[in-house]
């Protein structure tokens, strides 16, 4: 029954939806309202809170379950507190409402990415302590703001903090995508971003003439190089049925810009692309890369990066590593199927993964369409506490991973 009054809904499911009515979306989200709740959990688990301010108005919030054995390097479950904008007049039903429909799906932004994850946390914490478990690990959760919009006033500036230090992460768990088959997608990479505004300059003058070298030429050459790139890498994902999306590079053309009039030939026009670099790059080739195709286009074309990042680690999913055993011993126990894959866009996982704590980006949603960024975003409450199930028996395992010698 999808009866609006909570009487016969999980506790879970009602603070779920509780936490999806916070509008934390941009471009202003209401983070100080999501600080109270996560603060009022806090009191509520018996958790210690720590609230960072990494930039005014930017807090990041950390809730802390402590470890048997201080020593060990802790578990860090990381998720944001922000959700990407709406277009309302495309949703069945208002996107802050939480509106759980007659077979049980809840209609939210962020029901999907990922207060879905947060309150999974959360509860599987609430669900172990109530049973009286405790682990050698400390388990802290940090909920971060600024995610949607690239983390440079969340995660990237915590990780730089000396109360990110205190926390002693050893290995962490961050957001991941649905699955609409039985399995579920584990990312233990992401591909880089890059942004690239090519640049060209050529000989202006009166429309009415063939005018020679001028920047439109020039441009189109640079455009055409870069689409032929793309049709290369989107071939090789097609023909391979093992490549994922994340294991190759994409390209779009995302900008173009120039001209002052239409009988005027610009002196410059410029082409603006959105790289996502496989992690097997070598950003030093794909820059020389970048240098050939201005070369061709002729004198005159040039190149800025806008954005790169440089740090694309990987997390080891070896039998042999404890952690990925750990993690992945859970989905054999449980008799489920896991999928390995490469992020095709960017999380927080990139900044955790370059100071060198080993990251899985996991969200507990199969037999789900991936609906994250998308008009009515939805997921069902069935698949939402299945998920709190997977992340208990998840943190039991991760919290009780033996002393490593990186612990050192």
């Amino acid at each position: 029954m999808a009866s609006e009054s909570h009487e016969s809904e999980h506790p879970s499911v009602t603070l779920f939806r509780r936490y999806l009515r916070i509008r934390t979306v941009h471009p202003d989200p209401d983070y100080g309202a999501a600080v109270a709740f996560l603060e009022e959990r806090a009191r509520e688990l018996g958790l210690g809170c720590q609230k960072v301010e990494v930039a005014p108005g930017f807090v990041v919030t950390v809730l802390t379950w402590p470890g048997t054995n201080p020593k060990l390097s802790s578990l860090l479950l990381n998720s944001h507190m922000d959700v990407v904008p709406v277009f309302k007049e495309h949703w069945s039903h208002d996107p802050f409402e939480a509106f759980k429909d007659a077979e049980g799906y809840i209609y939210a932004r962020g029901a999907q990415d990922m207060k879905c994850v947060s309150i999974q946390y959360l509860e599987a914490v609430r669900r172990l302590k109530a049973e009286g478990h405790r682990f050698p690990r400390t388990i802290h959760m940090t909920f971060v703001p600024d995610e949607e919009v690239g983390g440079y006033k969340g995660m990237k500036l915590f990780v730089r903090r000396p109360e990110f230090q205190a926390l002693r992460a050893g290995f962490a768990l961050d957001e991941g995508l649905a699955n609409p088959t039985d399995a579920f997608t584990v990312f233990y990479s992401e591909r880089s971003i890059w942004w690239v505004l090519f640049i060209s300059t050529g000989n202006p003058g009166h429309a009415s003439r063939f005018i020679e070298d001028t920047a439109a030429e020039k441009l189109h050459k640079v455009v055409s190089l870069v689409l032929a790139f793309r049709e290369k890498e989107r071939q090789r994902l097609q023909s391979n049925p093992h490549l994922k999306l994340g294991a190759v590079t994409s390209v779009n053309l995302t900008k173009l810009e120039g001209g002052v009039a239409y009988n005027v030939v610009p002196a410059m026009m410029s082409a603006g692309f959105d790289f996502r670099l496989a992690p097997d790059v070598d950003p030093k080739a794909f820059e020389e890369q970048l240098q050939d195709w201005c070369r061709a286009a002729g004198k005159g074309v040039a190149f800025e990066i806008l954005q790169k990042w440089l740090e694309s680690r990987v997390t080891s999913i070896d039998d042999s590593d404890p952690w990925w055993a750990a993690f992945s011993g859970v989905f054999k126990d449980m008799n489920l199927t896991l999928e390995p894959e490469i992020f095709p866009a960017a999380t927080d996982s990139r900044y955790l993964r370059a100071v060198g704590i080993p990251a899985l980006g996991f969200s507990p949603m199969n037999r789900t369409p991936v609906l994250l960024h998308d008009h009515d975003e939805r997921l069902h409450e069935d698949v939402f506490l299945r998920g709190i199930d997977i992340y208990a028996r998840l943190l039991s395992a991760l919290a009780s991973v033996p002393a490593l010698p990186s612990d050192g």
